[in-house]
């Protein structure tokens, strides 16, 4: 992985993926005692930034092999960015989810013109079901964080976060990352690491889940061995992946992790300050610094990651306020 990669896939998803802003709010800041700015890639293409890795993987792909098709495994958020990039390319689209994904982003996926594969992830082995589509159909696999071009692809949030840093004269701050297996925390710090040097980034994620801090800690992978299931699906992995974790290992500082409680709090307030929706996967981050005693720099930078949120879900959010 090389900041030339993420410039490479920059330049590729140049006038398709949006720019999204850095917000603030006075409210916010308050709450958390210390300058707090959103990266709001909730308002990315499908509603989160996988939108950018799918994007930057498929069209470093020749035309040839996008005429046969990509296959992907996701509970959703992947799931839609490469829907959505394989129609804009023209390329067919399997999906494998999980048949307790949320609703909304199974019916999206299948909006966007995939073909979506549901298995019962407590019975079948959503591996087993991929590598036979793909064998049979000749489909090429585009994982959802553990693939160069993909981590590219996320990396260009981090080239945004430093010259939207750089704009308001920020040169030292923190900048808190919604995580699961490490492709965007990647990512930003590899970008940061060129462009923003003062800018130190940190993975956030859901108490009991938390494998990528627990890593980092231990100085080598370690699963957090529990089921992926619980409010924020979006970030659930079971471990950092082989080419993220050296990466973080190397540029990230001490992982965060927050409760349920905390997260869906975040997202309220985001809505109800920021006008933003997010879904708990992508508001650990905000969590983490508007409530983690762990967080001590004066100004951090958040991701919320995603807004893919089921209705259900959102108005208990709402009723924390």
């Amino acid at each position: 992985m090389t900041i030339e990669r993420i410039r490479a896939a920059s330049e590729r998803l140049a006038r398709h993926a949006r720019v999204t802003p850095l917000l603030s709010s006075p409210f916010l800041d308050e709450i958390a005692d210390r300058r707090v700015l959103i990266k709001a890639e909730c308002l990315q293409h499908t509603g989160s930034f996988k939108y950018r890795g799918a994007r930057a993987a498929l069209s470093a792909l020749d035309t040839q092999t996008l005429s046969r098709g990509v296959i992907a495994f996701s509970s959703g958020n992947h799931a839609q960015g490469v829907a959505r990039a394989a129609q804009e390319l023209a390329a067919p689209a399997v999906i494998v989810m999980p048949s307790d994904a949320p609703a909304l982003k199974i019916a999206n996926t299948r909006a966007l013109g995939a073909e979506v594969v549901l298995y019962d992830r407590a019975t079948e082995d959503r591996n087993a079901i991929g590598a036979e589509l793909a064998a049979t159909r000749g489909l090429t696999l585009v994982k959802p964080f553990d693939d160069p071009e993909v981590i590219a692809g996320q990396g260009t949030c981090g080239l945004e976060i430093a010259e939207q840093a750089r704009a308001r004269g920020i040169t030292e701050a923190e900048v808190l990352v919604c995580c699961g297996g490490g492709g965007l925390s990647a990512g930003i710090a590899l970008a940061l690491e060129a462009e923003a040097p003062g800018l130190r980034l940190r993975t956030v994620e859901p108490e009991g889940f938390d494998d990528v801090a627990r890593s980092l800690a231990a100085g080598e992978i370690t699963p957090h061995g529990r089921p992926e299931a619980g409010l924020c699906d979006a970030v659930l992995t079971p471990a950092p992946g082989t080419l993220t974790f050296p990466v973080l290992a190397r540029l990230a500082g001490p992982g965060l992790a927050v409760s349920d409680t905390d997260v869906l709090h975040a997202m309220a307030l985001a809505f109800q300050r920021l006008k933003v929706v997010a879904e708990p996967g992508g508001a650990v981050a905000l969590a983490a610094a508007l409530f983690s005693p762990e967080v001590e720099a004066d100004t951090v930078i958040v991701t919320i990651s995603g807004g893919n949120v089921e209705a259900s879900v959102f108005a208990r959010a709402l009723e924390t306020l």
